[in-house]
């Protein structure tokens, strides 16, 4: 339940905090007191639209914070846990919204910073409001369905039927894509097939470029390479017109080292350096013949290394700015022909799954239709009952059914609710017959019948004795406080005979201090009860025989209430 509704900077409210209790609470006080500002801050609290009008004059932010104990609300929790919010060791969520005049209002649950979607979405497992305008969500059929289905236990049968019917309608989507693309599809099938088969045949490999390329230097100079290498060789291993060779005058250099160093044993090591150059030298002649053996000119090879160079160019221009590149194309659109081949292939399959998902949806929407038309004569008998508990017993209740022209997630038929508020006359939908009180009365029948299977643990009615009065006003008194056995019931009512009902009476009234108009919230016993009951009844707070009569009535109050927990 709602324990307790902390308000900050909200309209004319400076700071205020209530405490809420089980059972019904009233809030009654003198018409423009701020009696809706309690509700208007609830509903910010539970995620509701939030106006920056809403924020007190002279001020930057208002802050509302709402702390609910939900320990008994499995779902929630379990949603709670998902989120990542941890729940405080006394079973308590805190919610606080926070406005700021700058637009960047924010959300917490328990301190953690959250969505409005998930804030929200917290909100509406945790309070109904009924207001004025919430009543008029009656002349929505789509409304009358969702109450019909909560009414009959229906919701997880319906659940099942909006799960197949998204699930037939997303393969029914990408089975028209895939039939709306065919021709694309095939065109670009028979591009990569084209694309690939291009590559297969060049049967590049991975670094051949730089070989190719290192190669065609080597053959497109293999004539001055040859020149060159002779000319080094003959330096080194044969002297030319009578010089002396390297390696000769390196051995004679050797010799006389070490002949030296036979002398002076310091040269030794300078001996076998040298003596190790000239081992190398003789390993770099061996190399030079080996490598001026092998050159060769060859204008065959150049013209093909030119060849495959070229062929590598025009694919670098197609599918990338390497061999390397080239391959990762090739596999990509070798990939993707292989999806487009499988589409095509899996149509028929795909158009087979759609017609099984379909018939699906046939069957379990005609079992959601007959358990609904079953259960609505169940809900027309309790509406009845209800609404002549609220002196609406000449009142004829009728729930009609319109077949849809298109499946939905929803079913197969729209649902209304009809009326007929005197004898004699048509039945006719909500929003063409009923008034104001009427349509008050008809949303706490309905509410007292849901009372039993719905979880929202806290109904709030915004003035719901609005347009009625008499006898009635007993019977809507006595049905709040019915529903306040089942729930917490919060009401704001200007009716002496509703709030003579209530657990716990709130005033709301209106202070100016230091030049500035104020909304105050106090709670009520005894004597003060007393007198806003008799301020109530249309006397002054002083008034003996106003006073008695509303003694009288929170006396009738406290008898009718307990012979209901007798009975």
């Amino acid at each position: 339940m709602l324990v307790s509704l902390d308000i900050q900077d909200f309209g004319l409210i400076d700071r205020q905090s209530i405490e809420f209790t089980a059972g019904l609470n009233v809030l009654t006080g003198e018409t423009g007191a701020g009696k809706s500002i309690i509700v208007e801050a609830l509903q910010v609290a539970l995620g509701g639209r939030a106006w920056t009008e809403f924020i007190r004059t002279g001020k930057e932010k208002a802050r509302i914070t709402a702390v609910f104990e939900i320990q008994p609300l499995a779902a929630l929790k379990e949603k709670l846990g998902a989120w990542g919010i941890s729940l405080e060791e006394d079973g308590m969520l805190v919610m606080t919204r926070e406005l700021s005049r700058n637009g960047r209002h924010t959300c917490r649950l328990n301190g953690q910073l959250v969505p409005l979607s998930i804030f929200r979405e917290a909100g509406q497992y945790l309070v109904d409001i009924h207001g004025q305008h919430e009543s008029q969500s009656l002349f929505n059929p789509d409304r009358h369905r969702d109450l019909l289905d909560r009414f009959a236990g229906l919701w997880p049968l319906r659940q099942e039927v909006a799960e197949i019917y998204h699930r037939w309608r997303e393969l029914s989507s990408r089975l028209e894509e895939l039939r709306k693309n065919t021709r694309d599809r095939l065109h670009r099938q028979d591009l990569l097939a084209y694309q690939v088969q291009e590559i297969d045949n060049a049967h590049l490999s991975a670094g051949e470029e730089e070989a190719l390329l290192q190669e065609r230097t080597r053959l497109a100079n293999a004539e001055k390479m040859t020149v060159l290498a002779g000319r080094c060789y003959q330096a080194l291993h044969g002297g030319e017109e009578g010089l002396p060779a390297a390696m000769d005058l390196l051995g004679h250099a050797c010799r006389d080292l070490e002949e030296l160093s036979r002398f002076d044993p310091g040269l030794t090591s300078l001996s076998s350096v040298l003596r190790n150059v000239l081992y190398q030298v003789e390993d770099v002649v061996r190399e030079l013949a080996r490598y001026r053996e092998e050159l060769e000119f060859n204008p065959g090879r150049l013209q093909e290394v030119e060849g495959r160079l070229s062929r590598i160019g025009e694919l670098k221009r197609k599918y990338g700015n390497s061999v390397e590149e080239i391959l990762r194309y090739r596999e990509q659109a070798a990939a993707e022909l292989e999806t487009l081949t499988l589409a095509g292939e899996n149509m028929a399959a795909l158009e087979e799954e759609v017609e099984r998902w379909a018939e699906r949806w046939q069957s379990k929407a005609q079992e959601l239709s007959l358990a609904r038309r079953e259960q609505a004569r169940l809900l027309e008998e309790a509406v009845m009952r209800e609404l002549a508990d609220l002196e609406m017993n000449k009142v004829a209740f009728q729930v009609q059914f319109e077949e849809l022209k298109e499946a939905s997630a929803a079913g197969r038929e729209r649902v209304e609710f009809l009326i007929s508020p005197n004898p004699g006359e048509p039945l006719r939908p909500l929003a063409r017959i009923a008034s104001g009180g009427e349509l008050s009365r008809v949303m706490l029948a309905l509410r007292a019948i849901l009372a039993g299977v719905d979880e929202l643990p806290t109904l709030v009615f915004d003035e719901v004795d609005a347009g009625i009065g008499g006898r009635t006003l007993v019977s809507v008194a006595e049905k709040l406080a019915g529903l306040a056995g089942h729930r917490q019931v919060i009401c704001v009512t200007h009716a002496p005979q509703i709030a003579s009902f209530a657990l716990t009476h709130f005033s709301i009234f209106k202070e100016v201090l230091a030049g500035k108009t104020t909304t105050r919230v106090k709670k009520l016993d005894g004597e003060e009860r007393l007198g806003e009951l008799a301020r109530m009844l249309g006397g002054h707070e002083a008034d003996t025989l106003a006073r008695d009569h509303a003694r009288h009535l929170l006396e009738q109050a406290r008898l009718k209430s307990a012979r209901k927990k007798i009975c």
